[in-house]
């Protein structure tokens, strides 16, 4: 049987990558066939990164059987998962986020849980010797996951472990961080195709604050003048997908990589209700700059109060 490998919906390079060295590492290491799986369209960094590296998209699913042997990577988080995922064996969890509950085992399993910036970090590590047996696409691939999770270094989410790795990777590879994180960071800042609806999805988690269901969407760019001229049509779709998904109101930050800040579109009451008492802001008008959050896992959920 081939063991499916796959991460969260609205899959980005940490979910994307993460999910292809898994596999490679149980098939060409442990003897145990695997594939990667992807929840939904990758984000235009990830497919980037996917090009860039020669691979072959992933097959995308909507659901699991009870057949299918499972690892899930980079979340553990049930609404995040194919509907039917208690039902199908899981065998590994491999993480970086909080511990959320939920996800019910056939029997006990491997949960690696770590405070790192990224899953693929996690994997260097417990693929001990068999690391060194990684081939340059699969090592551009872990690269590219750390770089792309700690923002080139600038998230508080880096720790010593992920900005180690990726400059052994990047000497390995003869590349230069920088150039390459560039490349990165263009690809993932262009996001003319998508519909507005789309980029609330892109990169979004479901939340819950004193009882109100919240969609939590981040886009992290070098050119956050694109996402901000579509201010009025996003404001307009944030209703439409609020209904869909069943959450009372989606918070859409615009995160400015090089300087460091997000931009919270502030459309009712609500919103600024919560950017006031969950980052000490003063807001007027429709937007709110907050000057050094760009992490969502750190900055922004932690936060979030009403």
């Amino acid at each position: 049987m081939t063991i499916l490998v796959f991460g969260h919906k609205a899959p980005d390079t940490d979910t994307t990558g993460s999910a292809l060295i898994w596999a490679w590492y149980l098939t060409e290491k442990l003897d145990k066939p695997a594939e990667a799986r992807l929840l939904g369209t990758p984000n235009t960094e990830a497919a980037f990164v996917l090009k860039r590296w020669g691979f072959e998209t992933p097959q995308i699913i909507e659901d699991v059987s009870s057949d299918d042997e499972v690892v899930v990577v980079d979340t553990n988080n049930v609404a995040e998962l194919p509907p039917s995922i208690n039902d199908a064996k899981v065998i590994e969890v491999i993480d970086h986020h909080l511990l959320q509950g939920g996800l019910a085992t056939k029997s006990p399993i491997n949960i690696t849980i770590r405070p790192v910036a990224c899953t693929a970090t996690i994997m260097h590590d417990l693929m001990g010797d068999a690391a060194e047996d990684m081939p340059e696409n699969i090592k551009a691939v872990m690269l590219s996951c750390i770089l792309s999770d700690t923002l080139e270094f600038r998230s508080p989410t880096t720790t010593a472990v992920d900005k180690a790795l990726a400059e052994k990777l990047a000497d390995d590879l003869g590349i230069s961080i920088p150039d390459y994180a560039f490349e990165l960071f263009a690809a993932k800042s262009d996001v003319s195709a998508f519909s507005d609806a789309e980029l609330l999805r892109m990169d979004s988690k479901e939340y819950e604050v004193s009882g109100k269901k919240l969609r939590i969407s981040v886009l992290e760019t070098t050119s956050p003048g694109i996402v901000l001229d579509r201010k009025d049509a996003l404001v307009s779709a944030m209703d439409d997908v609020a209904k869909e998904d069943g959450v009372e109101q989606v918070l859409l930050f615009v995160v400015d990589i090089l300087k460091e800040e997000a931009t919270l579109l502030v459309p009712n009451d609500l919103v600024k209700e919560i950017a006031e008492k969950s980052f000490g802001a003063h807001v007027e008008g429709d937007t709110v700059v907050l000057p050094g959050v760009v992490s969502r896992k750190k900055q922004i959920i932690p936060n979030l109060k009403l």
